[in-house]
């Protein structure tokens, strides 16, 4: 007995060491950022996992993106004193209402909410304490949409999946007591890039109420420049490292991961795209501010027509919100945007403040000066939250309650 457990111990240090050798879990962790320790722990947990991915995929067992599926599904919390949690079918698609109890004297809000995972990962589970702080604590209906996930389901399903949910809720809000002129739509990370692409889809919808406003947290919005001050002086800080940022994005597009150097360095942007988009994806659009911890202008690598057709979806308005035209971006609703300091997409939002502002839409930015991509996530997660998540939720909530 002895000896089958020393051998089960070898065999454990032995996975846990080739996980982090698959992953090289390195990072740099900025004094500016509270907790520091817990950050750096918690950064070996998530790296160990994507390594044990690995592992396991080339040992044929499963793919890694179902180990990341399992160890993000998340852990519900008790019960609820002061809401009603209904798991419904939004147009056959899985979503979970969060409702308070107490009595209103008119309809509420509606926020309907898209989860981060780079539509690969991630789950109601996952968001469900999140949800209910904002249920809760803003006194409104919100609804989780569990849109369906790629490889299974490739992308643009899940655009398309968080627009047909939306429209739903749109047409139903009053059997749920929202108001329907008060429905606000709301993501983080990738959600929030599903976040800008729905709200575009439906600005010149008249069949619809319109939407009261979008919430986007450090949402990810183009990916045409890897190469932003964000990219350049955050890429090896937790959670969302640069490559992996890119890498992800590419298995959601179901692309061949073996181009992601060329196009990290710029190969797959014609010469008339970089021009077209100059105005909106310049780094001069970005506050020298934000440039003072490091940034040296990039010179892009030589195009590649061949790249350029592989990277086709890249530019696509559902993957890139950042790329849309100006007549579809003046029609927008009201916007919140939150960003982070020690975040890659940390710019993507800034760019797309500006071109809010710029199209005259009204923008309330609020920026977390120690804070990193996937803060807001952990709130409310005990030992694991971090001050930083608090003070954005404080943030939104006092933003929902204005409108």
């Amino acid at each position: 007995m002895e000896f089958i457990l020393e051998i089960f111990i070898v065999a454990f240090i032995l996975l846990v060491a080739l996980a982090f050798y698959y992953e090289h879990p390195k990072a740099e962790i900025p004094r500016e950022v509270d907790q520091r320790i817990k950050l750096y722990m918690v950064h070996y947990v998530i790296n160990f996992v994507f390594g044990l991915g690995k592992i396991v995929e080339k040992l044929g067992i499963c793919r890694q993106l179902y180990v990341l599926k399992c160890f993000m599904y998340g852990i519900p919390p008790w019960k609820s004193n002061n809401l009603f949690i209904k798991d419904l079918k939004f147009a056959g698609l899985s979503s979970r209402v969060y409702q308070p109890k107490a009595p209103s004297a008119g309809p509420r809000r509606g926020l309907i909410y898209f989860h981060g995972g780079v539509g690969q990962f991630g789950s109601i589970s996952m968001y469900e304490r999140l949800c209910r702080c904002v249920a809760s604590e803003s006194d409104s209906v919100v609804v989780c949409v569990g849109y369906r996930l790629a490889p299974k389901h490739p992308y643009p399903v899940q655009f398309w999946d968080c627009l047909t949910a939306t429209e739903y809720f749109m047409t139903t809000a009053e059997e749920y007591g929202v108001d329907p002129t008060r429905i606000i739509i709301f993501g983080d990370s990738s959600g929030g890039t599903l976040t800008a692409a729905v709200c575009q889809a439906l600005v010149s919808r008249t069949d619809l109420p319109k939407v009261r406003a979008q919430i986007m947290i450090y949402p990810f919005l183009q990916g045409m420049d890897f190469n932003l001050p964000s990219y350049q002086q955050n890429g090896s800080i937790p959670f969302l490292l640069k490559e992996r940022t890119l890498a992800l994005g590419m298995q959601y597009l179901n692309k061949d991961l073996s181009f992601m150097k060329n196009i990290l360095e710029g190969s797959h942007v014609p010469e008339d795209l970089k021009l077209k988009f100059r105005k909106w994806l310049s780094p001069d659009n970005i506050p020298m501010e934000f440039k003072i911890r490091g940034y040296k202008p990039h010179v892009s690598a030589s195009y590649s027509e061949e790249l350029h057709n592989l990277a086709k979806p890249l530019f696509e308005t559902t993957f890139s919100p950042l790329l849309a035209e100006d007549a579809i971006i003046c029609q927008l609703p009201e916007t919140y945007i939150l960003t982070c300091e020690y975040d890659v997409v940390r710019d993507d939002g800034l760019l797309y403040k500006k071109r809010l502002e710029d199209n005259g839409v009204p923008v309330t930015w609020f920026h977390l000066k120690d804070g990193f991509h996937g803060a807001l996530l952990l709130l409310d997660y005990w030992y694991l939250s971090f001050p930083c998540g608090r003070r954005a939720m404080d943030n939104v909530v006092n933003f929902i309650k204005g409108l």
